[in-house]
């Protein structure tokens, strides 16, 4: 027998797997991934066998008379508002002017409406494919050619049961993923050193899956951690703009009534946040009389608010010399109470903590950062700033560019507040819809597309 005939078909096996994961068949797909993949694609759709697995639950759902006469749900957005206005009901995709998001519903409500199927026995099937694919290494957050993850298509479909162990498996990858970039191997060992430090990181990897059980029950604890390394990086006003911090503070801002530009129009502050600011400063200086911390001015809109408060004490740090010069403008700095750092908090809070400055209330929203700087400020920072019965909290934006992530991001800084030593308390504010607001008209790439904020409020734990 020639040898080109024994050699497996890659398009046939990535096509088998495909069916047994999108008709459940459990026993089959663990004989193909024994020496296949969980993240095959079909070259039409771009699914791989978790979307597989998901998108077929949509024909066993009874359906509304709308979509039985051809209204096509998977041209809906899981994001939280309707083109036509309707915040409970998502986008319209532009590829299918035809359809409107109010003629597209299942059993009767809207797409992404939550709803309890009960234990449909093919749904029950589905979330036993989707562990199993997940066990063997499929990737949580990888995009179909509708700009779908998993957990996106679940959500879109009301399968709220998938799209939870979806985002589960989002924790548990970004968690373990994060602690991954804590190892670093040395370079140039002999084998035997390398050998025992890459023994030494496997040990550690299994004893971090099994702490976070209790994060991600619905997981098996074997599962594997793979992982979108495109879509990894939290996506923050900042990340989207793909902006950093040097060229930010050399860079040029516009200020109009309605945002804070950066030279290349990405929104570095927008005045829809102005709500947000408000509830946040309500919260996290609920009283008259406190010492407060802004880091990050902006526009000024949380730091307005917090004047209005009239605290004992008004400390803001900014380093944007153009954000500066408009706080001169203002008379920021002759405001009572009021001391204005200029420089990078990086620099000026350490100078705080040596002084013995302590404060009650503190807000972090800065641009140009990622998560790793937000997470270094209240890892070793905010115990030396915050007194006793402080609150402290910060502009909540990872992830916002996709229900999923924002889910996933939100139960990752849960974990991390809890092992830094804190307890957050979330609230949930609506946010109007900004596509049909026209808020993203002249800006480079919007850094908001969810319908609601999740507020957060941190204190010391105990």
């Amino acid at each position: 027998m020639n040898d080109s005939q024994t050699e497996p078909d890659p398009e046939l096996e990535a096509q088998l797997i495909l069916l047994a994961a999108s008709n459940h068949n459990l026993e089959a797909l663990r004989t193909l991934l024994r020496a296949g993949s969980a993240n095959v694609r079909d070259l039409d759709t771009g699914y791989t066998p978790l979307h597989s697995a998901i998108a077929t639950c949509e024909a066993s759902l009874p359906l509304s008379p709308a979509v039985s006469s051809g209204a096509r749900a998977n041209d809906v957005e899981p994001n939280g508002h309707a083109a036509n206005g309707d915040d409970h009901i998502d986008r319209v995709h532009e590829n299918s002017p035809e359809t409107t998001a109010d003629e597209v519903s299942i059993s009767g409500m809207a797409i992404g409406e939550e709803k309890d199927f009960g234990r449909l026995p093919e749904l029950e099937a589905a979330e036993k494919t989707v562990r199993l694919l997940l066990q063997n290494g499929a990737i949580w957050n990888d995009l179909d050619k509708n700009n779908e993850t998993p957990g996106c298509l679940a959500k879109r479909l009301g399968l709220n049961q998938l799209y939870d162990i979806m985002v589960d498996a989002g924790v548990r990858a970004e968690v373990l993923l994060s602690r991954l970039d804590g190892y670093e191997l040395l370079q140039d060992v002999d084998d035997e050193e390398e050998q025992e430090q890459e023994e030494g990181l496997e040990h550690n990897v299994l004893a971090l899956e099994s702490d976070l059980s209790a994060h991600s029950a619905g997981l098996d604890q074997t599962t594997k951690v793979e992982h979108n390394e495109e879509a990894r990086e939290v996506s923050t006003r900042a990340t989207l703009a793909d902006v950093n911090s040097e060229d930010y503070l050399r860079s040029d801002l516009t200020f109009t009534s309605e945002s804070l530009l950066d030279k290349d129009k990405n929104g570095v502050m927008m005045a829809w946040e102005t709500g947000i600011m408000e509830r946040t400063a309500e919260l996290l200086a609920p009283d008259r009389g406190l010492r407060v911390l802004n880091i990050g001015h902006g526009m000024g809109i949380i730091d307005d608010f917090f004047q209005k408060r009239s605290p004992s004490t008004h400390h803001i740090i900014e380093a944007h010399p153009t954000v500066l010069e408009q706080m001169k403008k203002k008379n920021w700095v002759q405001k009572v109470g009021v001391t204005v750092h200029e420089g990078k908090w990086q620099d000026v809070v350490p100078q705080l903590i040596e002084e013995g400055t302590l404060f009650d209330a503190i807000y972090f929203d800065t641009f140009a950062e990622d998560y790793q700087d937000l997470h270094k400020f209240f890892e070793d920072n905010v115990i030396g700033l915050l007194d006793d019965g402080g609150k402290w909290g910060f502009f909540n934006g990872l992830g916002a560019d996709r229900q999923i992530c924002y889910d996933v991001y939100t139960k990752v800084i849960e974990i991390d507040l809890l092992e830094a030593g804190y307890d957050v308390e979330w609230e949930t504010i609506p946010v109007p819809d900004l596509d049909r607001a026209r808020q993203w008209e002249g800006i480079k790439r919007p850094y908001w597309q969810l319908g609601t904020y999740r507020l957060p409020v941190c204190t010391f734990i105990g």
